[in-house]
């Protein structure tokens, strides 16, 4: 077997070639890009023997994609996608000067996977509509959390001269709000607004009860204030405008990205179990699969799902302390997703809901129950994938109603 330690950047690739004993076989720079990836072969095809098979190059590396990782898979090498903080830590743990290099990376690297590659996690062998899935999911998400970003910008800005439109508008990131703040972006052009632009622009945002908030939104906008000087408003007034103008093109880009989300989904043959779920819907589902991946034989079993998925408590116990806590290393977009589906579970099913309530009976907290009931239906997630049925509601409480009845 041959042992590979690459320690990418951006445009190069440092990386050391090692034999079962240790020893170093080669090292090299590599430039990112196809003819990287030839030299790569060539170093390695110089070293390992004629007869051998491509899957005994093992490889580590600190990513899980990119054209550089596929082409490596592609080759049929044995990949493994490497936490930094675990090189990080197995750096330490063999020099305590401190001393950082990136070619002293790729020798750690090497060092880590001849040593431990049984203990890592290879990259996942997911399926281009897998990936697919990940790219829209993962930018559809990324685009809200840059609205709710410039939304809190544009509040700030109001607070500090015209607070009146904070009390004029419930949801600055709705297109009502933001059609109105493009056109009064200030106290005074504000106060000038008709109810019948007013309502011109509730209509247009689909707003119920049109007649009556308008009437709030303009006794609002009249309502005297604390202001600012009028040189110290004009700047203001500008960048509300501005974050008017930015969030109404991120409106339009979340709902454009959200059909691809659909798109995309919809034509993966997991979806129907995953959408079976309950509180996942399009959206959600596909966040969920986005991050979890197709590959079937990436979890063992549902504890190892749960345990990707940072729903699983961890245990530390050292001599008369025992503690469990939380996971608080997790897939952000993960478990993002996985609480909203909780959440959403417990109005659509009645055993997830009873399932938190006994939680919350055993003296759980509402974040610590809802954690559970997210990191239980995971496991239930788990089974349907794994024996390719659809969610029933039966089958999932069952055990458990047993249990409470006993």
């Amino acid at each position: 077997m041959m042992f590979v330690g690459d320690d990418w950047a951006e445009d190069h690739h440092d990386v050391e070639l090692q034999d079962v004993q240790g020893r170093r076989l080669a090292k090299a720079r590599l430039e990112e890009g196809i003819a990287g990836i030839a030299r790569l072969h060539e170093l390695i095809g110089r070293q390992l023997d004629e007869n051998a098979e491509a899957d005994q190059v093992v490889i580590g590396i600190e990513t899980d994609r990119g054209p550089w990782v596929q082409a490596l898979i592609a080759a049929g090498y044995r990949v493994y996608a490497i936490n930094p903080l675990q090189v990080a830590r197995f750096r330490e743990s063999t020099s305590v000067s401190g001393a950082k290099s990136d070619p002293a990376d790729a020798h750690t690297i090497a060092d880590m996977v001849r040593l431990q590659h049984h203990q890592l996690r290879p990259v996942a062998g997911d399926t281009a509509e897998a990936e697919a899935i990940k790219v829209v999911a993962r930018a559809h998400k990324t685009l809200i959390w840059e609205r709710n970003r410039h939304m809190l910008r544009l509040r700030h800005a109001l607070r500090e001269f015209f607070p009146s439109a904070l009390a004029a508008f419930g949801d600055l990131a709705g297109a009502d709000a933001l059609e109105l703040l493009a056109k009064a972006p200030d106290p005074d052009s504000a106060a000038r607004l008709t109810t019948a632009q007013i309502t011109a622009a509730l209509k247009r945002a689909r707003r119920h009860h049109v007649a009556d908030k308008a009437q709030k939104i303009r006794a609002a906008l009249r309502a005297e204030q604390l202001g600012q000087p009028a040189i110290v408003t004009s700047a203001y007034s500008a960048t509300v405008r501005a974050q008017a103008a930015i969030l109404t093109t991120l409106n339009e880009q979340i709902k454009s990205m959200q059909e691809q989300v659909e798109a995309h989904f919809g034509r993966h043959p997991d979806a129907e179990i995953i959408v079976s779920q309950p509180g996942l819907g399009m959206i959600l589902g596909a966040r969920v699969l986005a991050e979890f991946g197709d590959d079937p034989d990436r979890y063992a079993s549902a504890k190892a799902r749960k345990n990707y998925a940072g729903t699983s408590p961890i245990t530390r116990a050292s001599g008369r302390k025992h503690v469990v806590t939380a996971r608080y290393v997790h897939n952000d977009r993960l478990i993002d997703a996985l609480g909203r589906q909780a959440y959403a579970a417990m109005i659509c099913s009645p055993g997830s809901r009873a399932y938190y309530d006994q939680q919350r009976a055993r003296g759980l907290g509402h974040h610590a129950a809802v954690r559970q009931l997210a990191n239980r239906l995971v496991g239930i997630l788990h089974g349907c994938l794994r024996t390719g049925t659809t969610y029933d509601e039966a089958t999932a409480w069952s055990h458990r109603t047993e249990q409470v009845a006993a």
